[in-house]
């Protein structure tokens, strides 16, 4: 199994912000073997351009949740256009070999995360949300060993910020990778906040000693 991102970064994000030098993330996205597509944000389009993805690859679209950074009506429209397929998933359903299973995440509007299992290898998808709900953990319990998490890390360093409550920040992702590291193989951050955060090579840094990898637009692993 393959994820690919498309975006790594919250909805403060524009072409025009300079917070970070050159450094730019497109909203939160991502491709699961090059076929299912997580999130149809607004810069899907530039990210398929940019990465040399052709739309017409793309088959299924998921959405995590309706906030504007997440789902873009254009973005569907185009897509569609091109044969892609929009997958409202309640419980569990089968695309292209992969069996996908829709939790409720813990954020302020209804979200999903989702686990996708192709009988082989295990991928948990777990943006946007603040820590993990009870039963998101027994689910990687009861299917450990999990290859990969990917968890929301919006809210950087900063302490007291009010956003905790729907996001993570980084103590939090450290305790999430503490609590699950006898169950889950590889832990990635996406979805930060350009406001909140660091450069790319200084959030690296920071979580290099904790085992936990720092996504970026581009960024492929094959499981």
């Amino acid at each position: 199994m393959k994820i690919k991102f498309l975006g790594t970064g919250a909805a403060d994000w524009a072409p025009d912000r300079h917070d970070h030098g050159d450094e730019y993330r497109g909203n939160a996205s991502a491709l699961i073997n090059d076929r299912i597509l997580i999130d149809p944000g607004p810069t899907v389009p530039a990210a398929l351009e940019r990465f040399g993805i052709a739309p017409e690859s793309i088959k299924y679209i998921i959405n995590t949740h309706k906030h504007k950074d997440h789902f873009n009506a254009d973005t569907i429209a185009c897509l569609e256009s091109k044969g892609a397929k929009f997958i409202e998933i309640e419980g569990e359903t089968t695309l292209d070999g992969v069996k996908i299973t829709a939790m409720t995440g813990h954020h302020r509007i209804p979200t999903k995360h989702y686990f996708f299992d192709d009988g082989e290898h295990k991928i948990y998808y777990a943006l946007d949300s603040a820590w993990l709900l009870y039963d998101e953990v027994q689910l990687i319990i009861d299917n450990a060993p999990v290859d990969l998490i990917v968890l929301d890390c919006t809210v950087g360093h900063q302490d007291g910020d009010y956003r905790i409550f729907e996001h993570n920040n980084i103590n939090m992702v450290i305790e999430i990778k503490k609590t699950l590291a006898p169950h889950i193989k590889s832990f990635c951050i996406s979805h930060m906040s350009c406001g909140l955060h660091d450069d790319h090579h200084i959030i690296c840094r920071d979580l290099e000693p904790y085992g936990i990898n720092v996504a970026y637009d581009g960024l492929e692993i094959t499981i």
